[in-house]
């Protein structure tokens, strides 16, 4: 690959996650100070992008992978993303904003499958050079929240804004990438893009298990997602978008650390790891403090990393061995349509509704109890822990595969 293609795809790649971090982080502070909501709302606004997630592998696999070249179709997605952000920001009341959120979720979720594609469709050994150019991704994300943290707008209306006029820049350099036809070839149907043909697998209880899990974790996910800028700011934790990208530098630190761990671990110890991590974060979070309890806040932060990664990247890479070569595809498929779309979806509702009971409200400004908060999601992944300890039991023959 030359330098001119790596230096596009990775600009690409940046700027693709740096539009999704200027707004996503942050956008649960700014509904609570800007358009003055609760939590419950919070939680309905982040659940659009679930809706986006479930909309998004249609879009992909059915329209554009059939019908156009792929480069067109990002361009034209980040463009129009752009002019409804700027109406995002604009606005002042929540129904209002939740619709305008909820055209851009479903306009910019199709993009990561989109990124993703082009990438591997210019690259001659995807396995090494890929990893590479989606770095930048996560670079991108760090140096949106860095930007957010030192502008200290994370409660402004500008975050919108900002991004989209990285959108814009994306947009006009998705037609200056690489001509990426259509793919002809394309069969897919709504039901393997559903991963409907790996409802086989659930003839395993172990994977069965590892399913309803999958879902359930997303409930502490969105807690974390949803609203621990709120709580940083809240407490008076100074730059707190800089700090939370702590979780993405662990993240890519973790990521490398897995084919490490998984050998000498297996599954089933890699999944209480994981965990393990969930319950001490929401622990460090409840009883952490920005004065003289800082360091159990920056830990907790930090072991996003552990907690995503061991639990999330484990768990596709058990999914594959266990699919085999057939219906590997679509039981990825599965398990991205059950996190992303169905446990995101009622993650984000919950959270929002659980946090909502801990609020506290005194004068001009609303809060929570963030203690109560927190202990929540940090029982759930107890008690999760619990059932993946007693009843999440591989077949000796499958263990070895990954031991």
């Amino acid at each position: 690959m030359d330098v001119f293609l790596r230096l596009r795809l990775s600009s690409m790649m940046f700027l693709q996650y740096f539009v999704w971090g200027m707004w996503y982080v942050t956008m649960g502070t700014f509904m609570m100070t800007h358009l003055k909501v609760g939590a419950v709302e919070v939680g309905s606004a982040y659940a659009t992008f679930s809706i986006g997630a479930i909309i998004s592998p249609f879009f992909v696999g059915l329209v554009a992978d059939r019908f156009f070249p792929s480069q067109r179709v990002l361009g034209v997605l980040h463009i129009a993303g752009a002019v409804v952000l700027f109406f995002v920001g604009k606005v002042t009341e929540f129904s209002a904003f939740w619709w305008l959120i909820l055209l851009y979720t479903i306009l910019y979720t199709p993009t990561i499958s989109l990124a993703n594609s082009i990438s591997f469709r210019q690259m001659d050994n995807p396995g090494k050079q890929f990893p590479a150019v989606r770095v930048l991704g996560t670079i991108g994300w760090i140096a949106a929240g860095l930007l957010i943290g030192y502008l200290e707008l994370d409660s402004s209306s500008l975050i919108f804004h900002v991004a989209a006029i990285a959108s814009i820049a994306l947009g006009v350099l998705s037609f200056m990438l690489p001509h990426t036809p259509p793919n002809r070839t394309n069969n897919a149907s709504w039901k393997s893009l559903l991963g409907l043909e790996a409802l086989v697998l659930f003839k395993s209880r172990a994977f069965l298990l590892f399913f309803v899990l999958s879902i359930l974790i997303c409930i502490p996910l969105t807690f974390y997602y949803n609203f621990a800028n709120p709580f940083l700011n809240d407490i008076g934790v100074s730059n707190a978008a800089g700090k939370m990208t702590l979780g993405q530098v662990s993240e890519a630190l973790f990521m490398l650390l897995i084919p490490f761990l998984f050998a000498k671990l297996g599954v089933k110890r890699m999944l209480i790891l994981s965990l393990v991590c969930w319950i001490l974060r929401y622990l460090f979070f409840a009883f952490g403090g920005a004065d003289n309890a800082m360091w159990m806040l920056l830990v907790g932060i930090a072991l996003h990393g552990a907690c995503y990664d061991f639990f999330f990247v484990t768990g596709q890479i058990y999914t594959e061995h266990v699919a085999g070569e057939r219906i590997k595809n679509a039981a990825q498929g599965l398990i991205t349509f059950a996190t992303y779309g169905i446990g995101m979806f009622l993650g984000s509702y919950i959270s929002g509704y659980l946090t909502e009971q801990y609020v506290i409200v005194g004068g001009d400004h609303t809060t929570y109890n963030w203690e109560s908060v927190w202990l929540i999601p940090a029982y759930i992944s107890v008690a999760l822990l619990v059932l993946l300890v007693l009843f999440f039991n591989e077949r000796k023959k499958r263990q070895q595969v990954y031991e």
